[in-house]
């Protein structure tokens, strides 16, 4: 129970990470970067990215990650999670924040921009811009925050895991 207890947190701790890491570069590097640039090559690059993104790697990460931390919290709440729990129960509770951000917020926002179509000359690329950019780009820093303190609460846990059973 506790190498199954213990492979859990450890996959919640790195699938959370993978995803703080993700949108948290999107937060300093990416959105930052395509701001820089003109209306036709931030909607390209955006609707590129989100076509790009929907792999398995992502996928795997995204939808894996609370399924894992679900059972690392199950897990130790039949047995004996002891300090590590609660910081389990607020690492899952933070990234369901960031999956429900990325549900209800920026995946709507995806599709308006593919669905918006080859807008006819830059006023109506800067239009579609105007309606994504920035709403994304705060719900993406939302998201990253959630997911880093996701993290931090998962690594903390199996720090205090890997002391309660040594």
């Amino acid at each position: 129970m506790r190498a199954l207890t213990t492979l859990a947190l450890l996959a919640g701790t790195l699938t959370a990470g993978l995803m703080a890491g993700l949108f948290a570069g999107f937060a300093y590097a990416v959105m930052p970067g395509l701001r820089r640039g003109d209306d036709r090559t931030f909607v390209t690059a955006m609707r590129r990215i989100n076509e790009a993104i929907l792999n398995g790697w992502f996928l795997g990460c995204f939808m894996g990650a609370p399924v894992v931390i679900a059972l690392a919290t199950a897990l130790q709440w039949a047995g004996d999670g002891g300090a590590a729990l609660p910081f389990t129960v607020a690492g899952l509770v933070l990234y369901l924040v960031m999956f429900a951000v990325t549900a209800a917020v920026n995946v709507p926002l995806n599709e308006r921009l593919a669905a918006a179509g080859e807008p006819d000359g830059e006023a109506g690329l800067a239009a579609v811009r105007e309606r994504f950019e920035s709403s994304w780009a705060a719900w993406n820093t939302v998201r990253a925050v959630a997911a880093t303190a996701a993290f931090g609460c998962l690594a903390w846990a199996l720090v205090l895991y890997g002391r309660a059973t040594a």
